[in-house]
């Protein structure tokens, strides 16, 4: 049955992200008097369809994407037979150059405005949840932030001078809107005002490891108990969330360091397993370890902000604002080496697994995943590459600077092989899904 679902929303999603995207190149030509022979989801060889006046309307058998063919257009189908006869009026290249470039950006535009469509409606539907605190509750050793000079307690009051309210402010801060740039911390430490900088050469990229600092009111939650040692002696089940030692409340961040302060004596553990508290004597070993793996759990307070429908609309501009800033500096780790292509691009089974584990999270996560997608889908296709929306750009663009066409041979020989090396990416990343299934 999981198969199913993930395969039904895979399709979904997939379906109707290429729909927006093609619709957009449809709506524009039909706007600029354009005729469109074929409105394409996936990519020839044609599987099945119906036309409809003079357009074609199918679904094609390489499920890479989609395309809408264009009278007097070389695209993804490689047909030039217009080459050799007289320009017609309703030809794409018979229409002015700022035409022509609306019409091939418009796929993207398309996917852009439904992405903040999907995120304006979640932020006013949903309003966002945050954490009031900017109080440094623990630092991970050896990580940037200990590196830096921050400590447990500090308070973060500004990062390159923009305040901070939340914990999330913090985190946008470091990850999305200074991508690139050192950081410069305002920090208070007991009374003193204090300002540490931190170069971006210890700020680690979003896909590996985090900056170090977790904020204050995070408790340890077991995150697995190893097998004859002490914490399984007395019934300790991963899940099981730790508040206090010897009757004493203990964070997340002080846990370890009290336990091993305690090796060989005994102590007593208070827990919780859901809504049921629990307590147990135990002894850690000369070690100063019980056995347990530690992950942490959020516990201090929380806000619900909610949106009106104008202010929710600069918050979704944000989110895709995000988006963009994470694609690029993926887009940059990978062009310098610091990342693998293999650890940041996902392919149909990759994007299959997400969909459905979104799904399972109500219809808020779902329409966000799609809106991530959504973007995702604009940014790559307006890469300058052969085949994509970027591609066909870059054609126009060098056509209008130097007043001149491409020749078709020229131009048809690039898309083919652009072609042939999308289709090589994507056999890539379908083997790299299966590897890491």
């Amino acid at each position: 049955m999981e198969i199913v679902s993930t395969v039904f929303y895979f399709a979904l999603s997939i379906g109707v992200l290429v729909f927006i995207h093609e619709f957009g190149h449809f709506l524009a030509a039909k706007i600029f008097g354009m005729r469109v022979d074929r409105f394409s989801i996936g990519f020839p060889p044609r599987a099945f369809g119906k036309k409809i006046g003079e357009t074609d309307y199918c679904v094609s058998w390489i499920p890479v994407g989609g395309y809408v063919k264009i009278a007097g257009m070389v695209d993804e189908s490689f047909d030039t037979e217009f080459v050799s006869a007289e320009p017609q009026p309703w030809e794409f290249r018979s229409k002015p150059m700022w035409q022509r470039m609306v019409v091939i950006s418009a796929g993207v535009v398309m996917n852009v405005l439904l992405a903040v469509g999907i995120f304006w409606g979640i932020t006013y539907h949903e309003g966002r949840l945050v954490r009031p605190v900017t109080e440094v509750g623990y630092v991970t050793a050896g990580s940037a932030a200990e590196k830096a000079g921050l400590r447990r307690g500090d308070l973060v009051l500004a990062v390159n001078k923009q305040p901070v309210r939340y914990w999330e402010d913090i985190e946008s801060a470091v990850y999305a809107e200074n991508i690139g740039r050192d950081l410069v911390l305002d920090v208070r430490r007991g009374a003193d005002a204090i300002s540490l900088t931190v170069p971006r050469s210890l700020i680690p990229d979003f896909t590996e490891d985090r900056f170090g600092i977790y904020p204050s009111g995070l408790i340890a939650v077991i995150a697995n108990v190893e097998s004859g040692k002490p914490a399984q002696k007395i019934g300790l089940m991963a899940g099981d969330t730790v508040v206090a030692v010897n009757d004493r409340p203990v964070s997340y961040a002080e846990l370890p360091a009290v336990i091993h302060a305690n090796a060989e004596k005994e102590i007593r553990l208070r827990w919780k397993r859901g809504m049921d508290e629990m307590s147990a004597r135990v002894t850690p070993t000369a070690e100063g370890r019980i056995g347990v793996g530690l992950g942490a759990v959020y516990v201090g307070p929380t806000l619900h902000i909610q949106y009106s429908m104008f202010e929710a609309l600069p918050v979704s501009f944000g989110e895709a604002w995000i988006t963009t800033t994470m694609f690029v500096a993926n887009l940059h780790q990978i062009a310098t080496g610091k990342t693998s292509i293999a650890k940041s691009v996902g392919g149909p089974i990759k994007i299959a697994q997400m969909a459905n584990r979104s799904a399972e999270g109500g219809a808020a996560s779902f329409l966000g995943f799609m809106g991530l997608l959504s973007m995702s889908l604009a940014l790559l296709n307006i890469l300058p590459f052969p085949a994509l929306d970027g591609g066909h750009l870059l054609f126009l663009t060098y056509e209008a600077l130097f007043k001149r066409e491409i020749p078709h041979k020229v131009k048809l020989a690039i898309q083919q092989a652009g072609v042939f090396l999308l289709l090589v990416f994507m056999a890539f990343v379908i083997y790299n899904d299966i590897a890491s299934f």
